[in-house]
């Protein structure tokens, strides 16, 4: 079973604090120097002056969102309004061509 390292961690975290949370204490230095600057591009939370971490409600939220959990039925908008006419057409030129 895994633990969830992420909830034990202060409400603001260093960057090491983090990466040894994400993807573990062995590569914590590479995550921090080659994916942290990559992410940031995406939306990854920066780090709060004031507080000198970057808020770990964000980053939970930025990896919810990352791998689509967040996203759900409603990331998908309607496309607009059904045109039957034309399923019944090609419905039936492809049973004539049978």
């Amino acid at each position: 079973m895994s633990v969830d390292l992420l909830s034990q961690l202060p409400l603001f975290a260093t960057d090491q604090q983090l990466a040894v949370a994400i993807v573990g204490k062995e590569r914590a230095a590479m995550w921090r120097k080659v994916v942290i600057p990559q992410l940031e591009k995406k939306g990854f939370p920066r780090i709060d002056p004031l507080h000198d971490g970057r808020p770990v409600p964000l980053v939970r939220k930025f990896y919810d969102g990352y791998f689509g959990i967040t996203a759900g039925f409603a990331a998908v908008a309607p496309d607009g309004k059904e045109d039957w006419s034309v399923w019944k057409r090609s419905r039936r030129k492809s049973l004539a061509s049978e």
